[in-house]
């Protein structure tokens, strides 16, 4: 199964990030990196990522507000490039800002989401984004993913 691919430098929205997933009950890894240098890193199979299993993330959520390189630069390096393109991202953010929600479109962006605030709301906002994105989402024709079983596991059948 292909995994999400996780891109945040905030590590209490690693977190919550990572228990909204979590309480989705998708099966699918995670692979948290902290910046856009990094995940481009991984995205590329290079540096410390030189050695990671081959493949493409089934989705990457996003932040815009990164360090090193944001996340628009990532998003607008994975669009040009042919082989990367059709992963499907998610623009998980705290960004309100018009420039920031037309650049990310204009970009390529697949659905820009700010972070909700409060708790309950934040991890029903990333179960949604992860069920549809993981699991219910339809790839581009051409593209290549793997029959998976249910989101649930046999004993919640």
């Amino acid at each position: 199964m292909k995994p999400i691919l996780l891109v945040e430098d905030n590590p209490h929205d690693v977190e919550l990030t990572l228990i909204a997933l979590e309480k989705a009950k998708l099966h699918n890894d995670v692979v948290v990196v902290r910046d856009g240098d990094e995940a481009l890193d991984y995205l590329f199979m290079r540096n410390g990522f030189a050695d990671r299993a081959e493949g493409k993330p089934a989705l990457i959520m996003l932040d815009i507000k990164l360090n090193k390189m944001s996340g628009l630069r990532v998003l607008e390096t994975l669009r040009k490039d042919g082989a990367l393109r059709s992963i499907p991202v998610v623009m998980l953010t705290g960004s309100k800002e018009p420039s920031d929600l037309n650049q990310a479109y204009a970009l390529g962006v697949n659905p820009y989401v700010v972070k909700p605030v409060m708790f309950k709301d934040f991890v029903s906002a990333v179960s949604d984004i992860g069920l549809f994105w993981a699991i219910l989402n339809e790839p581009p024709p051409g593209s290549s993913r793997a029959v998976r079983s249910s989101p649930l596991s046999k004993r919640e059948q």
